[in-house]
């Protein structure tokens, strides 16, 4: 029986597949709950913080205090998010985990100054038709520099990454330098990577070359979905990523065991 492919593609679903074909099934097409992970959800409030710096705060007004302020104000809603209550994280991880948000929020300032630059987008979502493959992703923050040149700059959370992993992350803001040509006209003069944890940043600039290689991977990956749908063929492809897999009870490999906590 034939599947009927997702929308659209993204980065992550992008990712997903390549990763695992099976566990990009489970998620984009049957859309099976995932498991809650307080990291990912601390990413979620950090991120919070730092849209509403740029959002709510004008230029000389974006400092420590304002980013911490936001922090509270996204901490405070959290009751009403499905997402943590899914995690039902012990009252007394409360205090620790906000402080390691909070950290992360101060950790932003110690790479760059907001006021010093020209942001005109915070989760922009950019979505457009390439080589007859509809993509779609949100941008952290799309800024212009003095001399009119857009740069694409996505927060990172998580751990910096090793050399080999830096690559493919920067592979993913490649895909949002392709997605704002597409749609704004004009491909980025730089991409940059702000790892919060480092805190560290890493840049590239897109090349004509870079991008025609992002759109030639989409177009590759996209058909291999379509015909993994048609054909029901979705394949586990067993790496380190099973022991966090949301859907390891559900996998031939590891049929009944569960991933690990989150």
């Amino acid at each position: 029986m034939s599947l009927v492919p997702p929308r659209s593609l993204s980065p992550s679903k992008l990712s997903a597949f390549k990763d695992c074909p099976l566990a990009f099934r489970f998620s984009a097409i049957d859309r099976l709950p995932e498991v809650p992970s307080a990291a990912t959800f601390k990413g979620t409030l950090v991120h919070r913080a730092l849209e509403g710096l740029f959002w709510n705060h004008p230029s000389g007004l974006r400092t420590r205090d304002a980013a911490q302020s936001e922090l509270r104000r996204a901490w405070d809603a959290r009751d009403d998010d499905p997402e943590w209550l899914a995690l039902e994280l012990p009252d007394e991880q409360h205090d620790g985990f906000l402080d390691d948000a909070a950290g992360l929020v101060d950790a932003y300032f110690r790479v760059e100054d907001p006021d010093a630059v020209n942001t005109v987008g915070v989760e922009l979502t950019l979505e457009a038709e390439v080589d007859g493959v509809c993509l779609r992703g949100i941008v952290d923050r799309l800024d212009v520099t003095p001399e009119g040149e857009f740069v694409i700059v996505d927060y990172k959370t998580g751990r910096v990454p090793s050399v080999i992993q830096e690559q493919q992350r920067l592979a993913g803001v490649q895909f949002y330098a392709l997605l704002c040509e597409a749609v704004l006209g004009r491909r980025p003069a730089r991409v940059q990577l702000m790892y919060l944890r480092g805190p560290l940043v890493i840049e590239a600039a897109p090349s004509v070359q870079a991008l025609r290689g992002t759109r030639q991977r989409a177009s590759a990956v996209w058909t291999a979905i379509e015909r993994a749908c048609a054909t029901d063929d979705f394949r586990p492809r067993p790496s380190a990523l099973c022991s966090w897999c949301s859907f390891r009870s559900r996998c031939p490999v590891y049929a009944g065991e569960e991933p690990l906590a989150a």
